[in-house]
């Protein structure tokens, strides 16, 4: 065991203008502090602060007009069922704790389009989607598509600005899989100016023929998608989960695809059963993903959680993930997509979220050439995933595939195999394991060369570690920059699984392996405590500047 002394510190927040909209804040003096963090016609949440992580021991109830109307033990729930335009008298209560009543009104509308009005069926058998696109595409400003209890079946649906989808309780957008009559997004569409593209279809990173999501919105802006209801994909083994990485007509859809959109909202939905990855934002800005669940059997492959891919601007809040893949995979495109639009994801907010059976917890890359910088992620748990924080890159992902300013604060991991890699030799592409990739040995810094910056990793405790405590490999000539753990504590499972902590060539299944560190200019590890390791609590090896 190692034990290192006590440091202070601190981190300014990032202040997110997007986030403060809808927003307003109640603190009730020593007792319980909450937040009112979203709005919508018919809706509003809260999120329960300083309360544990994603949910509490407690139970929490919030009454609307002295009505019991919600009870949940997650910290961001939902009221849902509410009147436009309305002020309700709320109270919360939480085990002894009781908030005094505050005020919430509810956003104006203008109309309700319900679908069922438009001809949609809802019986599961009858193809619905000409009738739910009618109700879209005629829905005004200000008002909202109403589709409530049923099994809708569809192809693909388009957004289209100001709109508000709302899928009502016991609803379910079911997706038909014929791939035959699903639209084709083409990756790369030249312009009339031949210096130029239009980008609409992407697969892993490049530029490639697609199938439209299930759901798709290309250059909206001020769309909500909210309410209790499911998106299912219908994915399985019999249609669009065979042989997953052939190409058939075009690559798999997304089950929510949105290219160039801005001021977006997920709200309180399912989505379960993706044909590949789950929602995929793509260049676009302003978002935020509320209270919503994403599901699928732990053996669907590719199907990621949530992709954010060169966005601006993104709060994920109170998400439950449980997928087959990555549960949140943060990226910025291939080495093309990288040197030509140089747009990085930034400024990302991931906070009160549930990572449950995925590859990893969050993932960066390894298609993100075009960097990754300003990640804030807090109050989180991580369960049975096989790595918490996995940074996969390369040679070859560009020297604007630059990741810094990530923190990682009071986190909770349970069963996750390794909590945190940095793996700057991911085995990816078809160059993956050539000797220019996977080297150890020094190679000249030039355009190809990767950067990896500041991480701090503050308040984390991982139970039941199986392969390492955490494996961090910078390449030789371009070291990591600077990782600070404070405050964490790493312990092994008593039958640890052996496991590859990270994806490069010469490494092997090993568990009880403690903090593995090389090639980083400044390491710091403050109060840092690993117990049930084999050998030394951490092996270190080109490290600049180590402190504890």
């Amino acid at each position: 065991m190692i034990y290192v002394r006590t440091v202070t510190a601190a981190v300014k927040s990032r202040n997110n203008v997007f986030a403060a909209r809808n927003h307003s804040s109640v603190r009730m003096e020593d007792t319980m502090k909450f937040d009112v963090i979203y709005r919508t016609s018919t809706s509003f949440v809260v999120e329960i602060k300083e309360n544990g992580y994603f949910s509490s021991e407690q139970e929490h109830e919030i009454y609307v007009n002295g009505n019991l109307a919600e009870k949940s033990d997650r910290n961001v729930a939902t009221v849902f069922g509410l009147e436009p335009s309305t002020t309700y008298n709320v109270r919360i209560r939480c085990g002894t704790e009781e908030s005094e009543e505050f005020k919430v009104t509810t956003e104006e509308e203008f109309v309700t389009l319900n679908v069922r009005d438009f001809g949609a069926k809802g019986d599961g058998e009858t193809d619905d989607t000409r009738f739910i696109q009618c109700a879209i595409n005629a829905c005004p400003k200000g008002g909202r598509v109403y589709i409530p209890a049923g099994v809708y079946k569809i192809y693909p649906l388009f957004l289209k600005s100001d709109l508000v989808l709302d899928i009502g309780k016991d609803a379910t957008l079911s997706a038909f899989t014929d791939r035959t009559k699903f639209p084709i997004l083409p990756g790369k569409i030249e312009c009339v100016d031949k210096e130029k593209e239009y980008l609409l279809g992407t697969w892993e990173g490049d530029p490639l023929d697609m199938f439209a999501g299930i759901i798709t919105g290309i250059n909206v802006e001020n769309v909500v998608i909210t309410g209790q209801g499911t998106i299912d994909g219908c994915a399985s083994r019999e249609n669009w989960w065979d042989n997953p990485k052939v190409k058939r007509i075009a690559w798999r859809p997304r089950m929510i695809f949105l290219n160039k959109c801005k001021n977006v909202v997920l709200h309180g939905i399912t989505v379960t059963n993706s044909p590949s990855w789950n929602i995929h934002p793509y260049f676009s800005e302003d978002l935020k993903f509320i209270g919503i669940s994403v599901l699928g059997p732990k053996d669907s492959p590719n199907t990621d959680g949530l992709d954010p891919e060169s966005c601006k601007n993104v709060d994920i809040i109170g998400v439950y993930f449980s997928v087959g893949d990555d549960c949140i995979a943060i990226k910025s495109g291939k080495i093309y997509m990288g040197a030509k639009y140089k747009t990085p994801s930034e400024n990302l907010t991931i906070r009160q979220c549930c990572m449950r059976d995925g590859h990893g917890s969050i993932t960066i890359g390894s298609e993100m050439a075009g960097g990754v910088k300003n990640l804030n992620v807090e109050n989180c748990l991580f369960l049975h995933t096989d790595r918490g924080l996995r940074i996969k890159t390369r040679r070859g992902r560009g020297k604007d595939a630059i990741v810094t300013g990530i923190r990682f604060e009071n986190i909770i991991m349970d069963h996750v195999m390794t909590p945190v890699v940095m793996n700057s030799f991911y085995f990816c592409d078809a160059d993956g394991h050539s000797d220019y990739v996977q080297s150890k040995e020094f190679h000249p810094v030039d355009e190809r060369t990767p950067y990896l910056g500041d991480f701090l990793f503050r308040n984390l405790k991982a139970t039941n570690c199986h392969a390492a405590a955490s494996y961090l490999y910078g390449l030789p000539e371009q070291k990591i920059h600077h990782v600070v753990f404070e405050n964490a504590s790493f312990s092994f499972a008593e039958n640890p699984t052996a496991g590859v902590p990270a994806m490069m060539d010469g490494v092997d299944k090993q568990t009880n392996t403690g903090i593995f560190a090389k090639n980083i200019e400044t390491l710091e590890l403050r109060n840092v405590t690993v117990s049930g390791q084999n050998g030394d609590a951490v092996i270190s090896d080109g490290i600049d500047q180590f402190v504890q």
